[in-house]
């Protein structure tokens, strides 16, 4: 897209947008003047969302591309310079609409529940109050959490432009995930303060049911909180690859918090698995917009701000949720991606700032990048690598000495060029989504099947009737 044409929506788009806000808006003005819906309050916010995001992505590239925000799509012939950092403008509309939803989630329920005119010391008895269909009240004790969770939001937006605008070093922002994270952690604390564990079936006998972590619950959770972000952005690279693994993630989170909703009674933890709808609905909207932007070829760049956001988002749900260990089930891709990384993560093999495949002119394909040996490494690495390479999980090159010359840099999308041989640039996003397709599902399906060989109970409303 050229930059004449890139601030522009076509004829067809601009009705669509229109429409899809319209219709959005009447829902959302029905729902507040009835009874009050906040799940279908969310489901049109995050139409509201889409539509806006899309549209200002669309007229906001010439802007970032004039302030210097732009970057060169290195895997396309002629490097076309495209617009970078979108990842903020998605940030920025979704934390509006969790902004604005507050009066949705929460107004039907503290003013029901007192005088109604605005004087909160005066508190009708329980029994004058219509608490309403389960899925219809939002408990008010959760809105310091909610507030929690978007004030966490803000502080990684922040801290994210202030990476994409600086450029900070990796081994630099790697904790700037745990700084957002404090306002949420610190609520957490004073709110909630839970920090015992269920204990797997067989250990109860030795430990008990429950087990209290204490300070080092609060340790994991920061460790959620750094890991999530970066191991999104560890996977990146191709042309919509971050945005892409982003919503499959927070789609199979959404079908776990479906299956608390679904049941024929009233589960524990409905509150909790709607509380995490309310964050994932719009990010599901902001993200297919930038998604339909960002995919092959792509218009724009989404920047590190958009991986921080992304991963933000699941570590709130994740943690104010209480289903951390489920999250991690759907990162299983990050987790081995970031595993498979640490030798030159921790510079044990030479890391170039940059790790993305190769792009070959002449094919038009991509192939795995490679790291150059300037100094042949020790024997311990030697030895490792040509492990790596007679399993196929590295390619490396020798010299006539049998010296290793070059090695593939150690990420995962290497290692699929690696066995599966060079391929278009969106072959690559596509076989990386179905990989999380898959791990994903198969990560539910260790939450609510095979955890019950060490766990006593789940829930299990719809994989009951599959199985």
């Amino acid at each position: 897209m050229s930059a004449a044409t890139s601030n522009s929506l076509s004829r067809g788009e601009t009705w669509s947008l229109l429409v899809l806000a319209g219709a959005c808006l009447g829902v959302l003005a029905n729902s507040f003047e009835g009874e009050g819906a906040p799940l279908v309050a969310s489901i049109a916010f995050s139409g509201i969302a889409f539509a806006v995001t899309y549209g200002m992505i669309r007229w906001l590239g010439p802007v970032f591309i004039k302030a210097g925000l732009s970057g060169k799509d290195m895997a396309k012939p002629k490097h076309p310079v495209i617009p970078e950092t979108m990842g903020a403008v998605c940030a920025v509309v979704y934390l509006l609409v969790l902004i604005f939803f507050i009066p949705f989630a929460f107004y039907k329920d503290i003013v029901a529940a007192t005088s109604g005119g605005g004087n909160r010391d005066v508190v009708v008895e329980v029994h004058h109050v219509e608490a309403g269909r389960t899925l219809h009240r939002f408990p008010h004790e959760r809105l310091a959490s909610y507030l929690s969770g978007l004030l966490s939001l803000q502080c990684i937006v922040i801290l994210g432009i202030g990476d994409d605008l600086l450029d900070i070093r990796w081994r630099h922002k790697v904790l700037i995930p745990a700084f957002g994270a404090i306002p949420m952690l610190m609520v957490y604390f004073v709110d909630f303060g839970v920090t015992h564990v269920v204990v797997p079936v067989p250990l109860q006998p030795y430990v008990g049911a429950f087990l209290d972590l204490g300070f080092f619950y609060y340790v994991y959770m920061a460790a959620v909180a750094i890991f999530c972000p970066n191991s999104i952005n560890m996977l990146a690279g191709i042309n919509g690859v971050e945005v892409a693994q982003s919503l499959v993630i927070a789609v199979l989170l959404m079908v776990n918090d479906a299956l608390y909703l679904i049941t024929p009674f009233r589960h524990p933890a409905t509150d909790s698995h709607l509380f995490s709808l309310y964050f994932l609905l719009p990010f599901v909207g902001v993200s297919s917009a930038l998604l339909f932007h960002n995919w092959y070829p792509s218009k724009v760049f989404v920047g590190d701000t958009y991986c921080y956001f992304a991963g933000m988002v699941f570590v709130v749900v994740g943690i104010l949720g209480h289903f951390s260990k489920t999250l991690l089930l759907l990162f299983i891709p990050q987790i081995f991606n970031f595993l498979y990384s640490i030798p030159q993560v921790f510079n044990l093999i030479p890391c170039p700032r940059h790790r993305l495949p190769k792009f070959h002119a002449e094919s038009g394909l991509l192939k795995a990048s490679v790291t150059e040996w300037a100094i042949p490494p020790s024997p311990l690495i030697a030895t490792a690598l040509e492990l790596l390479h007679r399993f196929r999980l590295a390619r490396v090159r020798k010299n006539d000495q049998g010296q290793i010359t070059e090695s593939s840099n150690l990420t995962i999308l290497n290692l699929w060029l690696i066995w599966m041989g060079p391929m278009r640039e969106d072959r690559l996003a596509l076989s990386m989504v179905a990989v999380q397709i898959m791990c994903g599902i198969f990560g539910l399906f260790v939450r609510h099947c095979l955890a019950l060989l060490v766990f006593p109970a789940d829930n299990r409303a719809l994989f009951g009737f599959i199985l």
